[in-house]
């Protein structure tokens, strides 16, 4: 870097600028490749380009100079600097002053090389950008950690990193447009909030000045939708960041991407189609509808399957489980099957986490995995048919949940009661139960018409396709201070 300082300097003192503002760019890199793709060896075009990019290889070797440079998109085109076209100075210049990662201007003649490589034959050039920091060598310094604290770098130096973020693009778009060609209109809700909903997850908690008000950062998009629904926007969605403040693993990350669709006179299984639709279109988008992980082979193609908890859960123990079945024998399957328990969860909690520590796992084609009991999802309306259960499925796929999706409760009485009850848990320690939302609860007794709603983690989504974990998955996941 000092050295680096030093031709800085130098660039300043012969009058020249290392950053200017601008430089006069008449080609891409894409567009000379696009152009002049069949062009034979030796051969020139008698076309003047000036290009702008990044040197990521240089050879000086007497009176010919050779470099590479890199777009921002990974293209890569030689540029040749010789004595006989830019002069003595430049050349010299250009021996003394240029370094791996600048950002160099070149104009010249586009030529072929002996050897055929398409190249720039310079008859000028100018620095546009003085890089003071060396690029790491690819094999020997970009560790992971660096690659995810320093993703800057890791854009610059691996196609792999730019491919990934082209990859997760493309996922949203193929969402967002498959939603918009349904006819849903897309939404935006506040972020920062004064009771926080929709979901059971510790929030982050922050302070509003202007109003001497504790406020905090959204853990689900969710309760704001429906009111969008109560006032007549029948088909609605957001995507959206969400802030959790809860652990950080290779699946969790406290600040992820969700989207949230809301459709009036639908329900579990409408929002189960359109939930299909939506993660087909985000695989067409990316190349197939076959998945390689390693636990094997998914197929997103066909019907996916249905799975009801209670039924699923008895099958993987060995004995029947039903919503009759007390917390003390649920306590006693959890001990014959080494799965960690809390005394105090009560029988449906107890259902919940031993299907996710016993039968979640084993889910690797696509599976809908309904009829919970109530305390799963407290915005779930009661099932139709089955009075102990809810109208709600998550969708687990290579054994992680991946979206939800609910018949959603419109009822404002028992919407209340759910509510007061969470608040009351709320107010007894609990950090991840919802406090009660009086606004809401008004919007609901405006009449909510009947509705289904979806929740989608995109950035699981994009670990399936990707085969990434969640700190590649985020382009700039969230790290602990160096």
């Amino acid at each position: 870097m000092h050295v680096r300082m030093e031709k800085r300097a130098k660039l300043l003192e012969r009058g020249g600028h290392p950053y200017p503002v601008g430089v006069e760019r008449t080609h891409t890199l894409e567009a000379i490749r696009a152009k002049y793709s069949e062009l034979p060896a030796d051969a020139v075009t008698g076309e003047i380009a000036a290009v702008s990019a990044r040197v990521v290889f240089v050879r000086n070797t007497g009176k010919l100079c050779f470099a590479t440079l890199q777009s921002g998109a990974g293209t890569r085109l030689q540029v040749m600097l010789s004595l006989a076209n830019v002069g003595e100075d430049a050349l010299s210049d250009w021996k003394a002053l240029v370094d791996l990662g600048d950002h160099v201007f070149v104009k010249g003649e586009v030529i072929s090389s002996r050897r055929g490589e398409l190249s720039i034959m310079a008859d000028s050039w100018a620095m546009a950008s003085k890089a003071l920091r060396p690029l790491p060598v690819l094999h020997a310094d970009l560790s992971e950690e660096m690659r995810v604290r320093q993703r800057y770098v890791d854009l610059i130096v691996r196609d792999a990193a730019r491919d990934q973020v082209r990859a997760r693009s493309a996922i949203v778009k193929a969402i967002r447009d498959a939603l918009h060609g349904e006819e849903y209109i897309e939404l935006e809700t506040p972020i920062l909030q004064l009771v926080h909903g929709g979901a059971a997850a510790r929030p982050f908690r922050t302070h509003l000045n202007a109003f001497d008000q504790p406020m905090t950062l959204r853990i689900a998009i969710e309760l704001y939708l429906k009111r969008a629904v109560v006032g007549g926007l029948d088909k609605v969605f957001e995507l959206g960041r969400i802030f959790r403040n809860e652990g950080v693993d290779s699946t969790h990350s406290p600040e992820f991407t969700m989207l949230e669709a809301y459709e009036a006179y639908g329900d579990q299984f409408t929002m189960a189609e359109t939930m299909q639709r939506v993660i087909l279109a985000a695989a067409d988008a990316v190349g197939s509808r076959i998945i390689e992980t390693e636990h094997g082979q998914i197929n997103l193609d066909g019907q996916w399957r249905w799975l009801s908890v209670y039924p699923g859960l008895s099958e993987k123990v060995g004995t029947e489980i039903t919503p009759a079945t007390t917390a003390e024998e649920l306590r006693s399957i959890a001990g014959a099957h080494d799965v960690k328990i809390d005394p105090l969860w009560d029988a449906e909690k107890l259902v919940i986490e031993l299907f996710g520590e016993l039968v979640e796992p084993t889910l690797i084609q696509p599976t809908f995995v309904y009829d919970y009991p109530p305390s799963a999802q407290p915005l779930a309306r009661p099932h139709r048919d089955k009075p102990d259960l809810i109208e709600a499925w998550d969708l687990v796929i290579d054994g992680k949940e991946t979206g939800t999706a609910f018949s959603e409760l419109v009822d404002p009485v028992i919407q209340r009661e759910r509510l007061t009850k969470q608040s009351l848990a709320a107010a007894a320690g609990d950090p991840e139960a919802m406090a009660l939302d009086e606004d809401f609860l008004r919007a609901l007794e405006y009449g909510a018409p009947p509705m289904g709603g979806l929740g989608l983690g995109i950035d699981r989504l994009v670990m399936l396709f990707t085969g990434v974990g969640i700190r590649e998955a985020i382009l700039f996941p969230l790290m602990k201070p160096e």
